[in-house]
């Protein structure tokens, strides 16, 4: 309990509200709103046809296309590996099990273009796993697969981690009694663990859905950068910018802007819903 002043307010640690809330304002705006509002302004500053012509570019759709087909694609690999390693880590016992679960979080310290580095020589067609698949007729690196490859590597992380306190905190004895009372173990699955789980798998797919359509490093080593076929909405930005077509960079990530802005509004709200449950 806070202790109370000699007005008999309560004390708090914080200074009052006018001087935190003016220090928290000011360094978002410095920060944060500043710069995109400014970008937004560049991406208008030739008027709203320029605007759209920008973006209705066949390169800049087809980018756009690659990008989200492929962070979209990686999310579902992601939810779906994530949750099954989230189970194995928190119900299994086995020799590395501690290695394997700090490895998970490697890709959140890893520099993406180390990790865009290392995949690319993985998956390249001399290289360890490349070799291997070459001759299936299955080439990964600088195609769009290899994209999909470099955005499981980054968000995978999110899904086992959005997931795995949920199994942990699971009770057994629901499945205990589930088992007791004649369910096989994909009724088990399904009606007992999923509930559970499914507010937060969504959130993992979500985040890393996300994580996936701003990805650069990892990416950009790896997709072969062929325009209308392996090209990132985050590379064509730089390369406008390399071309000095500042407006049009502008436009291209006012636009992605708008995407991620959706995509935090639907995890606020994921959150929101699995609180309430």
């Amino acid at each position: 309990m806070a202790q109370a002043s000699a007005l008999g307010r309560p004390r708090r640690v914080i200074p009052g509200l006018g001087l935190s809330f003016t220090i928290t304002t000011s360094t978002l705006a410095a920060l944060v709103l500043l710069p995109l509002a400014a970008m937004v302004a560049m991406s208008l500053s030739k008027g709203l046809p320029a605007f759209v012509a920008a973006l209705a570019d066949r390169r800049v759709l087809a980018a756009f296309r690659v990008t989200i087909l492929a962070a979209l694609g990686a999310a579902v690999v992601s939810a779906v590996c994530g949750m099954l390693l989230a189970w194995v880590l928190t119900r299994y016992r086995f020799p590395g099990r501690r290695f394997i679960d700090a490895a998970v979080d490697l890709p959140f310290a890893l520099p993406t273009a180390v990790a865009g580095i290392a995949l690319t020589a993985l998956y390249a067609p001399n290289g360890w796993i490349g070799a291997l698949l070459e001759p299936l007729g299955i080439t990964v690196a600088f195609t769009p697969l290899g994209i999909g490859v470099a955005l499981v590597f980054v968000g995978l992380p999110f899904v086992v981690r959005a997931v795995q306190p949920i199994l942990e905190d699971l009770p057994a004895d629901e499945e205990e009694a589930a088992r007791l009372l004649g369910a096989t173990r994909t009724q088990i699955f399904l009606r007992v663990i999923m509930p559970a789980a499914a507010p937060a798998l969504i959130t993992g797919f979500t985040m890393a859905f996300a994580r996936g359509l701003g990805e650069y490093g990892s990416v950009i080593f790896i997709a072969g950068n062929k325009p209308m076929l392996s090209e990132i909405v985050p590379l064509l930005i730089v390369i406008q910018l390399d071309q000095y077509n500042y407006v049009g960079a502008a436009a291209i990530g006012t636009a992605m802007l708008m995407v991620s802005f959706v995509m935090l509004m639907v995890i606020n709200r994921l959150q929101a819903w699995a609180a309430a449950r």
